[in-house]
């Protein structure tokens, strides 16, 4: 059993463009869905795909690289809240990442969100990763 999934699905990402691998292949969860829709609509990821004919589902993940340079399109993936301490923030205490490059997803009321975005609909909540 896994005590933090999150923090799961960032190491295997990590590993994955360490290691210079095309695709990387994640138990499923809905927060690690939207995590995934997330970094999909902002550049991160070049495709992903949910499998759910297996038990548990797997969420297959193609990684972004420069096509000259072979660098990854993530240069960092950073959990902030984890269980044995949680971040919370209002709106304006809302963190930016590499004065706003990079991206932090934040677990509000209304879903799952990037930082920009629970700016604009005047949210707060939990900080889950920093990402960029």
């Amino acid at each position: 059993m896994n005590t933090d999934p999150i923090s799961d699905y960032l190491t295997r990402m990590r590993n994955a463009i360490r290691a210079n691998h095309k695709v990387v292949e994640i138990p499923t969860s809905k927060t690690k869905r939207e995590i995934t829709k997330i970094l999909f609509e902002k550049g991160y990821i070049l495709n992903y795909k949910f499998n759910d004919e297996t038990n548990p589902g797997t969420i297959k993940i193609a990684l972004k690289y420069h096509p000259s340079t072979k660098l990854s399109a993530i240069t960092e993936l950073k959990r902030v809240s984890r269980p044995g301490l949680r971040r919370y923030v209002g709106v304006d205490e809302m963190p930016t990442v590499l004065n706003g490059l990079g991206i932090a997803i934040i677990s509000t009321s209304h879903g799952l969100m990037t930082d920009k975005e629970a700016k604009a609909q005047n949210v707060g909540g939990e900080v889950l990763c920093y990402i960029s």
